[in-house]
C-alpha cells in the first residue's frame, strides 16, 4: 500500500465535510473502507479520481448510516458496471456476520434484478471474524471485534511494505482487548470526535466517542509512530487542522496528521 486517500473526514451528521471513510491504494488498484452515508460517495470517488472498475475490495466497519449506506451506492454502481460489461473480476466487500445480513436485505430490497443476481456470483459480502486473516492485494489484513459499546463494529490491523502496520479502530472509543492488534503500530486511524476544550459543547462522551486530547494519549500509550484523527465535528471545519494539532501535540510527539477530504496521506 503507497497511499492513503481521505475520502470524508466528518461524523455522521456534518454538511461541512462528508463522513469519515477511505481508501487504501497499491498502484491502480483500491481498498474501500466503508462508505459514508449516502450517494455523496459517488462524488468523493469522482473528485479523488477513484474509477469504480478499480474498487475490487472493499470493507465496512459498522452499520451506523454515515457508514454503511454509501457502500450500497457503490455496490450498485459496480453491479451496474459489471452488467454493462465495463468491470473485470469480482468485488469482495468484508464485514461482520451481522452487517453482512444486513447488506444482503438491503441489496434485495432497493437494487435491479440484474445486481441482485451478480450476488455471491460475482458481488461477494464476506463475514469475517475476530482474528480472521484474509489477503486482499498481496497484503495481510487481521480484522477483529473492537468490542463496540453500541452497534458491533470491527476494525483492522495490515501489514504494509517494509514490515510496517497500520491500525483502524473505527469510531468508537479503543478497548484494552484489541491492544495486541494495534499496540506499538506504525500508523494507527482514530476518531477524535472535538477538542477537549470544547468536550461540554459537543458532548463526546455522551455519544460514546473520544476527544483529541483521548486519543492523543492513547496513541502515546500504545506506542503509536503516526496518528490519524478524523470522525470529528465541522462546526469550525477551517480552523479543524489547526486546532486539532494544537491540542494533540500537548499529549503526543509523534507524527500527527488531521486531514482534510481528498488529503493523500503517503504510507
Amino acid at each position: 500500500m503507497q497511499n492513503l486517500i481521505v475520502l470524508g473526514t466528518g461524523h455522521a451528521l456534518v454538511t461541512q465535510c462528508y463522513n469519515t471513510c477511505f481508501a487504501l491504494a497499491d498502484d491502480d488498484d483500491y481498498i474501500l473502507i466503508d462508505g459514508g452515508g449516502g450517494n455523496g460517495i459517488l462524488s468523493q470517488l469522482q473528485k479523488a479520481k477513484i474509477p469504480y472498475a478499480k474498487i475490487h475490495h472493499a470493507f465496512v466497519s459498522h452499520g451506523h448510516t454515515d457508514h454503511l449506506l454509501g457502500m450500497v451506492w457503490v455496490i450498485r454502481m459496480i453491479g451496474s458496471a459489471m452488467a454493462a460489461g465495463k468491470y473485470e473480476g469480482d468485488f469482495k466487500l468484508y464485514c461482520h456476520d451481522e452487517l453482512a445480513s444486513a447488506l444482503h436485505a438491503l441489496v434485495k430490497i432497493t437494487m435491479d434484478k440484474q445486481i441482485i443476481d451478480l450476488i455471491s456470483r460475482r458481488i461477494h459480502i464476506i463475514s469475517v471474524a475476530d482474528g480472521q486473516q484474509e489477503e486482499l492485494l498481496g497484503h495481510t489484513f487481521t480484522f477483529f471485534d473492537l468490542h463496540s459499546a453500541k452497534a458491533k463494529q470491527f476494525g483492522f490491523k495490515i501489514h504494509l511494505d517494509c514490515d510496517k502496520k497500520l491500525a483502524f479502530i473505527g469510531d468508537e472509543p479503543y478497548h484494552p482487548l484489541c491492544q495486541k492488534y494495534v499496540e506499538n503500530s506504525d500508523w494507527l486511524l482514530c476518531e477524535a470526535f472535538c477538542l477537549y476544550a470544547e468536550r461540554e459543547l459537543f458532548k463526546p462522551y455522551e455519544k460514546n466517542h473520544s476527544t483529541v486530547k483521548d486519543s492523543c494519549q492513547l496513541a502515546t500509550l500504545l506506542n503509536i509512530k503516526n496518528l490519524i484523527l478524523w470522525h470529528t465535528e465541522d462546526k469550525n471545519i477551517g480552523k479543524r487542522k489547526a486546532l486539532y494539532t494544537a491540542e494533540g501535540k500537548q499529549y503526543y510527539k509523534g507524527n500527527l496528521f488531521v486531514p482534510d477530504d481528498f488529503d493523500v496521506i503517503a504510507l
